[in-house]
């Protein structure tokens, strides 16, 4: 099964997270089958690729409960630009 997660990367206290398409087996920082955007909690930005991210949607990708929250953010701006 494939879950869209968080993929935690930056250095020491300064955590940046990629959001990653991944097998659930994997371990946090394993191979994953893609990248779909970022996310920084300091500045509180994010990127979401949203193309990407309705791929795996459609493909029966689970998001996990916070890449959900980042993402419904991040997808409603997006949508809202184009």
């Amino acid at each position: 099964m494939v879950k869209l997660r968080l993929k935690r990367c930056g250095r020491k206290q300064r955590a940046i997270y990629r959001i990653v398409a991944i097998d659930v087996r994997s371990r946090r920082e394993g191979r994953d089958f893609g990248k779909v955007g970022f996310y920084d909690p300091q500045k509180n930005q994010t990127y979401s690729n949203v193309p990407s991210i309705l791929y795996f949607l459609e493909r029966g990708a689970q998001p996990t409960k916070i890449v959900h929250e980042i993402s419904k953010k991040g997808l409603c701006e997006e949508l809202r630009v184009n």
